[in-house]
């Protein structure tokens, strides 16, 4: 068809579009979009052209010089402009306000190169979109408000994807909106040159605006995180028994007489992962890490499998959690609740003093936990609780162990080089009605980091035993961080005066553990701790090993949390086909592994943007209860427009510059703004008092005003460009004398540099003989 209007259009010359579609019978209502559609792609192209008329006419392809084109996923900024991803290992190239041509975030685009990169100036290349090769945007979800600016729409909504900047018109449909209802649409039209907005249409009513929990819902479906099952995944479910029979122990390993028990937070309902551990008589320790066999009941293939895979991971946000597996599966056979038998797949390690795991063994097996356990009782009886030590007896000395085999694996961690980013986390506790009433730090014990400890060893231990068998494998792989971060945190981190070994382009681990255990205790310790984590590559999954930067780890996979990470699963069920030694296992997962470790590490990304975007909004609605209120804060970095500032409960927001009392200029060697007058400086770490001016819940703004206090810093005013001009009034004239005195010096000296010199002197003496 657009061979056919170029040739028409060659032969005809100027005609208007009905003209067309009637030459071409193309009148139809479904005709006739086709043909517009065509059109717009041609005109787009640079094709054909509409004079001012209407008229549509031939134009002639122009030979000009070759153009660079890229394709990528554009990923947009609020402010209107936006970036172009092309691949892990390149660049980002930044698209202008004026150049997105109509993409949306996460659209997969062509873009012509306008500018390439200069490493010289740090500058980015520049590109432009002329072509959208794939819509990301299917669904939004927002607050329907009724419109008669359109007649023929029912009216809009308001999405809280704040990177959607044009309206989306609602289609009028056979249900009437009366305005109070939240939905979820599906895009038919985007923006184009001809109208700068959505058309959509109802596809589900998510709710009411005034609906308990309707504010986490709206994020969570417009994220297409959907917590209700299907019908087929629920009957799959129901019809798992709800425990073992003896046809299921045939062929596992039977561990019931082990002393097993679990550790969890004391409101977890499914517990995946149980621990038995003994001192051998050579002096090491026997390890076991047990993990509930989801595999064997979520066969590959079933709706179970299917609906797991497209959620890929649960998600946690502040009062609920949206699961991977229905709650028959995850909270019942599949939870490793005490006194009752539980198929498992355990990995069962011998570990000598110095943390070494000497033999292993990875196994189905049966178990039989003895306690379910909280984080805060195991705490209490490592402290010497003596009531709880009285009534949990029988697992007293297994504890104990524990703590001696976790020290032991935490100083060989941190021997080899891994990193801790212990940063802080908050803890959002709501009301019944979903409304913040508190937020508080996380506190994580030795309970906590005890479990960590043989989580990570079973992990790594794992993924070892499967690449030496050369076997296809699903890895969590955490890259080596990218030289031009690393270059900006070690920037950041010169302003501590403690200098980091190594350069961006190879910095080892240790080299990092040695910088942060200098910063250690001092302000803005925390800060950079952060810091380094955001330099730092996100970890993904992969079919290749490329081991963990982070964990300094050669090998390490996802093992221990098959309920509620796709992954895992994953590599239960190749343990156990692996075991089988069937040919064509390896052949089958090789195949399949690729894609499944793509989607998954992005759903893992969806679900960290969900659970940080609900974070921003719970924080936001909690201090909308404090504006006026007065705190104490720490600047957490400071750009070119203002700080941003943390209170000690995590809650962060923005100073602008444009709030100051004076004009304050930013020094981007050292990252900090500098009073004009006062000499008053903000430095990342540094203390400061604030006064919360305003709290938005639907953008998850806070702002904050600067308050003078006893923490401000001043440092030496540099004199400006007045009183620069005041010392050259101030400064004596030259005399007859010493201009002809410093003229025949000066003639003689044949430097460039220095007759550049001498002719200034001579305009300034002309000057001053002038004033005379």
């Amino acid at each position: 068809m657009k061979e056919r209007i170029l040739d028409y259009l060659k032969k005809e010359g100027k005609i208007r579009v009905n003209d067309l579609a009637v030459a071409f019978e193309m009148t139809g209502s479904k005709a006739f979009p086709k043909l517009i559609k065509d059109i717009s792609y041609l005109e787009s192209k640079g094709l054909i052209h509409f004079d001012d008329a209407g008229y549509l006419s031939f134009r002639a392809k122009k030979e000009t010089k070759k153009e660079v084109t890229v394709t990528g996923t554009f990923r947009a900024n609020k402010a209107g402009f936006g970036f172009l991803v092309v691949d892990d290992d390149e660049e980002d190239l930044f698209i202008g306000r004026g150049d997105v041509g109509y993409a949306v975030d996460g659209d997969v685009v062509e873009a012509i190169i306008k500018k390439p990169a200069n490493r010289l100036k740090g500058t980015a290349a520049e590109a432009r979109v002329v072509t959208i090769i794939e819509r990301s945007l299917k669904t939004v979800v927002g607050k329907f408000v009724l419109d008669d600016e359109h007649p023929k729409y029912a009216g809009y909504i308001t999405s809280k994807n704040q990177k959607i900047t044009q309206k989306i018109y609602i289609k009028k449909e056979p249900i009437v909106l009366d305005g109070t209802e939240i939905i979820k649409v599906a895009i038919e039209k985007y923006p184009t040159k001809h109208h700068d907005y959505f058309v959509a249409s109802v596809r589900d009513i998510i709710g009411h605006k005034d609906d308990v929990g309707i504010d986490v819902l709206e994020v969570l479906e417009s994220m297409d995180i959907v917590s209700a099952f299907p019908e087929d995944v629920l009957k799959e479910a129901k019809a798992v028994p709800d425990c073992p029979t003896d046809k299921d122990l045939v062929g596992r390993v039977d561990l019931r007489d082990e002393i097993t028990f679990t550790i969890d937070g004391a409101d977890a309902k499914d517990l995946d992962d149980a621990v038995h551990i003994k001192k051998l008589g050579n002096g090491n320790f026997e390890l076991g890490v047990h993990i509930a066999d989801v595999s064997y009941y979520v066969k590959e293939g079933s709706a179970l499998d299917r609906e797991a895979l497209s959620r890929g991971t649960s998600v946690y946000v502040t009062d609920r959690v949206v699961p991977m597996l229905p709650e028959r599966l995850s909270n019942g056979i599949c939870s490793l609740n005490p006194n009752v038998e539980r198929l498992t797949q355990s990995c069962l390690m011998e570990i000598t003093p110095k943390g070494k795991v000497v033999s292993h063994q990875i196994c189905q097996s049966v178990i039989k936990t003895t306690f379910r356990m909280t984080y805060s009782d195991v705490n209490q009886i490592i402290a010497g609780h003596k009531e709880l030590i009285d009534s949990y007896q029988p697992i007293v000395e297994s504890i104990h162990y524990m703590v001696a085999l976790h020290n032991i694996l935490e100083d060989m961690r941190i021997s080899r080089g891994a990193l801790n980013f212990d940063t802080q986390e908050a803890k959002i506790l709501v009301d019944k009605n979903g409304f913040p009433v508190d937020i508080i730090l996380r506190e994580r014990g030795l309970a906590e980091r005890m479990i960590e400890s043989f989580m990570l060893v079973a992990n790594e231990t794992v993924a070892e035993h499967f690449t030496r068998q050369h076997l296809p494998f699903i890895y969590r792989i955490h890259e080596e961080p990218k030289s031009e971060k690393l270059q900006k945190f070690m920037d950041y981190a010169s302003l501590f005066g403690v200098p980091i070994r190594g350069t961006a382009n190879k910095i080892s681990q240790p080299a990092l553990q040695d910088f942060m255990k200098k910063v250690e205790g001092k302000p803005g310790s925390d800060v950079l701790s952060t810091m380094l984590l955001r330099s730092m590559q996100q970890a993904r999954y992969s079919e290749h090993n490329y081991g963990h930067y982070g964990l300094a780890a050669d090998y390490y996979t996802h093992f221990t949390s098959p309920i509620r990470r796709y992954p895992d699963l994953l590599v239960h069920r190749m343990i156990r086909e692996y075991s089988l030694e069937r040919k064509d296992n390896a052949e089958h997962f090789a195949s399949k592994i690729p894609e499944i470790a793509s989607q998954t590490s992005s759903l893992e990304r969806r679900a960290i943007d969900a659970e940080r975007v609900v974070e921003a909004m719970k924080k936001a609605e909690y201090m909308e209860e404090h504006v006026g209120e007065e705190f104490d804060a720490v600047v957490a970095s400071v750009v070119k427009f203002g700080l941003f500032v943390e209170l000690p409960n995590t809650i962060e927001g923005l100073i602008h510059i444009t709030t100051l009392s004076e004009f304050y200029y930013y020094n981007e060697r050292t990252m900090s703004l500098h009073g004009e007058k006062s000499g008053k400086v903000f430095k990342v770490g540094q203390q400061i008092r604030v006064k919360l001016v305003r709290s938005d819940k639907e953008t998850g703004d806070i702002d904050f005003e600067y308050l003078p206090s006893e923490f401000d810093v001043v440092e030496k005013v540099p004199k400006d460009k007045n009183d620069k001009k005041d010392d050259k009034r101030r400064k004596p004239r030259y005399s007859k004398e010493t201009y002809a005195s410093n003229r025949k010096k000066e003639q003689g000296d044949k430097k460039g540099k220095n007759k550049k010199k001498l002719f200034y002197k001579d305009v300034a003496y002309k000057k001053q003989k002038g004033k005379r």
